[in-house]
């Protein structure tokens, strides 16, 4: 008999490591300030699985056909059914508790998460800068099991293929797959660095960004076990405490802030490995904690806590208004009860119902499950659908003239003939607001980081050639302006780009490819605007970055120098610029105005903002109206946005905002008649 720790024991620090990441992850989303780096545990998870399935597929190594379908059927029996019933459960519960505007949202990503292709969803929604204000849905959790169904179906393909080139060359199987298992790791690990530097948001969710974790679990599994005496004594100890000191100083002192996955992860990741090849089992190791009878259960529940835990937590809100101490105490008791009853009653009974039912097969319970899911979140979705289309009858109607007193003109300086009332009834729905964008989103006319892709677009066939420069707080003027070309036969061009602000300040983004390629992008719109290509420059910016050096509380400063540079060069070819100053910001108090109205038994009472919580640096505007610039003009909207020192979340029937800081497409048309004016007195004191 061996005296080396047997891979196929049940291992009981395996299972507390296993509380130890449900337990970071759900006091992470419970307290985020408590634990800043809690999402690691997702990382300790994917190092558990892949030790956990290669230990199985080296002992067993699928060589035929039959065997891989048994791998995956028994992947499907442990993993599926407390997962459909989560995510089924969740989507009736987003129609039943939510209003029509969290719906499109949530069950499109449900339909992903039944796919197992959710990750891929979040990390195409990720690139979209529009989609940060967003509120989070109720199934985004399910990113991570989605990338572990993906390794799981891909793996033991892998580790056959390895096994096979192996044998037919004569060489020792399990020595060569633990090579090729190695390179994997190396080339996964490199891009995960790689592509954490220069694209953060698509590393996080990128099924190849995390693969080396999964396979670094792989290794472990593959290398020499240490022996009994090895894992009994102090050096064991020592070494399963210094993985475990790996992972709770990764949750400790990592945060939102910090660049995850890349060579971060290494921490927590490298700690479970050490955790899990060490097997100590001394007294003094780690494993006397992990194998107490809580971190036992909360392991053993740890699926199934992770599964429920986020619905309860974003749903709960719809129920109870705010989150109070009371609030979350009931969410993690309600998701230790419903763990518990999903573990014996559903992980635990259909396992055994699917290993004896000849008429309910895995493969017959999957194809059911999740076409069950898909379905019925299609069908809300298509209500959601419906409802959104009668929508845009009445308000096409509104916009054509049949509405008085829409949007804008019921302010009542903008109008003598309306009077503003506050809870006028919603003509734009919460919901419809949320899609009310300019037409440059759906022709494509973004520069998205990092800025190597410049495409313009053209509005209007009139003879003045106007320029449409800035982030997207000058594409939010664009279907005011539209309105406004064809009455001053303007051609407009819009030069329009993501967070970046064309300026000669160098900005700070999360990757250095990115902060270049924001400045390369203001030099190129200089080349196509300064050289009298244009009759009119028409700009906007809101500073969604700070300053290379500085955060936002210093950045105001430097900011301003980077634009006085540059009007001066715009300036130089003694083409009229109109700068319209920013709109106020409710992102500082609000995560999303459509949400807020959704909610709210009083729109305007419970989602406006004052004047001075939703202002927001501007250096643009103050360099553009301080600086002695014979060329340029400054349109100041904020009257068109708040009265009285108030900025309403609706206003005439519309809802102004479609996320957090962007105007609706709407109430920019509305506002067209009286943005005109504000040109025609600008143009007048700069030509």
């Amino acid at each position: 008999m061996s005296n080396s720790i047997t891979r196929t024991q049940f291992r009981l620090d395996i299972q507390g490591l296993r509380a130890i990441a449900v337990g970071l992850v759900v006091i992470y989303h419970l307290l985020p300030q408590s634990i800043t780096g809690g999402f690691v545990g997702v990382d300790v998870f994917f190092v558990i699985s892949g030790y956990l399935i290669t230990s199985h597929l080296i002992k067993h190594p699928p060589r035929r056909p039959k065997e891989f379908g048994t791998f995956w059927l028994r992947r499907i029996k442990r993993l599926i059914p407390a997962s459909m019933l989560v995510l089924f459960t969740t989507v009736i519960a987003v129609r039943v508790l939510t209003p029509e505007s969290f719906w499109r949202d949530n069950t499109f990503q449900a339909i992903a998460s039944a796919f197992y292709s959710q990750n891929w969803f979040l990390l195409a929604t990720s690139v979209d800068y529009l989609a940060e204000d967003n509120a989070p849905t109720a199934v985004q959790h399910y990113w991570s099991l989605a990338v572990e169904e993906q390794f799981y179906l891909v793996w033991p393909l892998c580790i056959a293929a390895l096994w096979w080139f192996a044998v037919r060359k004569k060489l020792i199987p399990k020595r060569f797959v633990l090579v090729g298992v190695s390179l994997i790791v190396a080339l996964s690990c490199a891009y995960s660095i790689y592509l954490t530097s220069v694209d953060p948001g698509v590393a996080y969710f990128s099924t190849f960004t995390r693969a080396w974790e999964l396979a670094l679990g792989a290794v472990v599994a593959l290398v020499p076990a240490p022996r009994q005496r090895f894992s009994s004594s102090p050096a064991g100890a020592a070494i399963a405490w210094v993985g475990l000191a790996g992972i709770i100083g990764a949750g400790i002192a990592y945060d939102s802030a910090t660049p995850f996955p890349g060579y971060q992860a290494a921490l927590p990741v490298v700690g479970t490995a050490l955790v899990i090849w060490a097997a100590a089992s001394s007294r003094f190791s780690p494993t006397a904690l992990l194998a107490s009878r809580p971190f036992q259960f909360l392991g053993a529940h740890s699926y199934s806590i992770y599964l429920w835990h986020w619905p309860i937590l974003v749903l709960l809100p719809f129920v109870s208004d705010t989150l109070g101490a009371f609030d979350l105490v009931a969410v993690a008791l309600a998701t230790i009860l419903l763990s518990m009853l999903t573990k014996k009653y559903v992980e635990d009974a259909f396992r055994k119902t699917l290993d004896v039912s000849t008429m309910v097969t895995p493969l017959r319970f999957l194809v059911v499950a999740t076409a069950s899911v898909a379905l019925v979140a299609a069908g809300v979705a298509g209500e959601a659908q419906k409802r959104e289309e009668t929508s845009s009858v009445s308000l096409k109607a509104a916009l054509n003239g049949g509405v008085p007193c829409f949007g804008a003109a019921a302010l009542s300086d903008l109008s003598g003939d309306c009077q503003y009332e506050a809870n006028q009834e919603l003509i734009l729905s919460p919901a419809l607001a949320k899609t009310d964008k300019s037409a440059a989103y759906v022709d494509g006319c973004w520069s998205n980081a990092p800025f190597e892709k410049k495409p313009t677009c053209t509005y209007g066939t009139g003879k003045t050639q106007v320029a449409l420069v800035g982030n997207s707080h000058a594409g939010h003027w664009l279907p005011a302006l539209e309105k406004m070309a064809a009455e001053k036969d303007w051609t407009i061009t819009t030069f329009l780009v993501s967070r970046c602000n064309p300026t000669a300040a160098a900005l700070k983004f999360d990757a250095e490819d990115k902060s270049q390629g924001c400045a390369d992008y203001g030099k190129w719109v200089l080349d196509q605007t300064a050289q009298g290509q244009f009759d009119l420059i028409v700009t906007s910016e809101r500073q969604s970055v700070p300053v290379v050096g500085h955060s936002f509380a210093t950045t105001e400063g430097p900011a301003r120098g980077g634009y006085e540079n540059y009007l001066g060069q715009w300036t130089a070819s003694d083409t009229p610029i109109v700068v319209i100053r920013d709109t106020p910001y409710p992102g500082a108090t609000l995560q999303n105005i459509p949400d807020c109205v959704a909610t709210a038994t009083d729109a305007n009472a419970e989602c406006s903002g004052s004047t001075d919580r939703w202002e927001w640096m501007d250096p643009l505007a103050d360099e553009a109206r301080q600086g002695e610039y014979d060329d340029v003009a400054v349109i100041d909207p904020t009257r068109y946005f708040c009265q009285d020192g108030t900025c309403p979340a609706v206003i005439g029937g519309v809802v102004v905002y479609f996320d957090a800081s962007h105007i609706t497409a709407t109430y920019a048309k509305t506002l067209a008649p009286f943005l005109e004016k504000d040109f025609d007195k600008a143009l007048e004191k700069i030509t």
